[in-house]
């Protein structure tokens, strides 16, 4: 289970730089994996920190996004696992802090990109179905079925 952050200002949204699976980099939304026993309203609080050097209050609960793939993990354990992703979207404000990079973590860079260069941005497919949320805002917090990105498929040496 992950929490992630939409922060938008100025016709901007926060975006952090993460190598993707073959090496080349790809922007994601800052946010990341729960700690164990850490509820999600702290882990994006903690994780937009860590990779961006702000400080958010979370203004509110966008969606949750699910989805289910099969990870080839064969060349290590001779096994394919069956992986579930649960993530939660939210809104967040900058109220503090300044921009900066994470060092010896999941991302490299972080900025602000205009809303209109995001469909040319080497990116996750969650940042699309974040900027849908944040855009839509669905009563259930969920993207109709059949309407969301794919993400990649996930392959592990």
């Amino acid at each position: 289970m992950a929490a992630y952050a939409v922060c938008v200002r100025d016709g901007q949204i926060l975006l952090a730089r993460s190598p993707g699976p073959d090496g080349t980099p790809e922007w994601v939304l800052p946010g990341g994996g729960m700690e164990h026993g850490e509820d999600p309203y702290d882990t994006v609080r903690r994780e937009v920190g860590e990779e961006t050097g702000y400080r958010i209050e979370v203004t509110g609960l966008l969606g949750v996004d699910s989805f289910r793939l099969t990870l080839d993990r064969r060349r290590r354990h001779r096994r394919r696992t069956d992986h579930h992703a649960l993530r939660l979207v939210y809104e967040g404000e900058i109220v503090g802090g300044e921009l900066r990079y994470e060092v010896g973590g999941s991302t490299d860079f972080a900025a602000w990109r205009d809303l209109s260069v995001v469909p040319d941005l080497n990116r996750v497919p969650l940042v699309d179905t974040a900027l849908r949320l944040w855009r839509e805002r669905p009563a259930n917090g969920h993207l109709a079925a059949g309407t969301r990105p794919l993400p990649q498929q996930m392959n592990e040496e």
